[in-house]
């Protein structure tokens, strides 16, 4: 018996490795005949384990999608990945996923072996937490899944739709894909009323089922539709935009900037172009300064004079600070046509 429970986990991590076995094939790596295999095969459905098969030479064994869950068979290395992951969803944008990832580990950790319960153990011990410094608008699950159906059965989506402002309008979609950044999701879709494509935020979706009809899927927007996205919400969304020349190379740029604030291409070794936008020229200025690396404006040249007058302000207050206070309460005494001089030199130093 303790033989044939064996043989029977051993079959089931085999049908979970890979999509398709022959039955030769399974008997061949369990040392046992193609009969004893239909008979384990049966064993397995009676568990509650949907294994199809297909009869002919061509066939084989696959694992299929079953009414239920039924317990999985993960190795040492899977299930170590499994619970560091749940420990870490919480902090992905999705609603609710944080009190979800606590009771599937909680019956991960209670069946897992010693060994490997301190390898996770020594994970989450020595291990600091870097949490956002702002916290995103979490998306609920259930939007999130229900606009990933309607992509998938390419059926027409209805929904009430938020803008940054606040307004709400009812937009009629057919959806194509969602698209994820660390902290948020966006539903690429064909608005049918504007007759274009569009980017929505999937946490300022409201669905308004029931959906339909099915729709003949249209050619994406663009072939990356993660660069597409990202020029959506980080330069075209934008009333003032530039480009911009980085002096490192595009794999260093990516450390500094992320999908939300610009759009990265690689120029050469060292260098790379950035496309960014911002709400206007000021706080564009603001926004390049941040990123901490070497550049130079390629366009606009409104950009340029921006940071020429950014640069003369920041150096007139080292100035004020090199004088010291009281040369600074002195100059701010002086009116603007010079009144506070010396009489008799033109400088308003005192005469040697």
């Amino acid at each position: 018996m303790l033989e044939t429970s064996a043989r029977l986990l051993r079959l089931l991590s085999l049908l979970q490795a890979h999509r398709e076995w022959t039955g030769p094939g399974l008997a061949e790596r369990l040392g046992v005949t193609p009969r004893t295999v239909r008979r384990d095969v049966d064993r397995l459905r009676e568990l509650g384990y949907p294994v199809n098969a297909s009869p002919g030479t061509g066939g084989g064994y696959q694992l299929g999608v079953g009414a239920r869950l039924p317990p999985l068979l993960l190795d040492d290395d899977e299930a170590v990945a499994v619970a560091v992951g749940l420990r870490t969803a919480a902090g992905q944008g999705v609603e609710g996923i944080g009190e979800t990832s606590v009771r599937a580990l909680a019956k991960l950790e209670q069946v897992l072996p010693d060994r490997l319960r301190r390898r996770v153990g020594a994970l989450n011990a020595f291990t600091v937490p870097l949490l956002p410094g702002r916290r995103s608008a979490a998306v609920d699950p259930g939007v999130l899944t229900e606009l990933a159906t309607a992509c998938r059965d390419c059926e027409r989506l209805r929904f009430e739709y938020r803008d940054h402002a606040g307004n709400s309008t009812r937009r009629t979609v057919e959806p194509h894909r969602l698209v994820c950044t660390d902290r948020r999701w966006y539903l690429v879709a064909w608005d049918v009323d504007r007759a274009d494509w569009r980017t929505f935020r999937a946490d300022r979706i409201t669905p308004s089922p029931p959906h339909g009809p099915r729709f003949e899927p249209r050619e994406a927007p663009a072939d990356d539709l993660a660069a597409y996205v990202s020029r959506g919400i980080s330069t075209a969304a934008y009333p003032a935009t530039a480009v911009l020349r980085l002096f490192v190379p595009v794999d260093r740029a990516r450390e500094a900037v992320g999908p939300e604030d610009g759009v990265l291409e690689a120029e050469g070794p060292d260098t790379c172009l950035l496309r960014t936008g911002a709400h206007s020229m000021d706080v564009l200025v603001i926004h390049v300064l941040l990123m901490g690396l070497e550049f130079e404006v390629v366009e606009p040249a409104e950009l340029t004079s921006r940071i020429t007058a950014a640069r003369d302000l920041l150096a007139n207050a080292l100035d004020r600070g090199e004088r010291g206070p009281s040369a600074t309460a002195a100059g701010a005494r002086r009116s603007p046509d010079g009144a506070g001089r010396t009489p008799g030199t033109p400088n308003g130093s005192s005469a040697g």
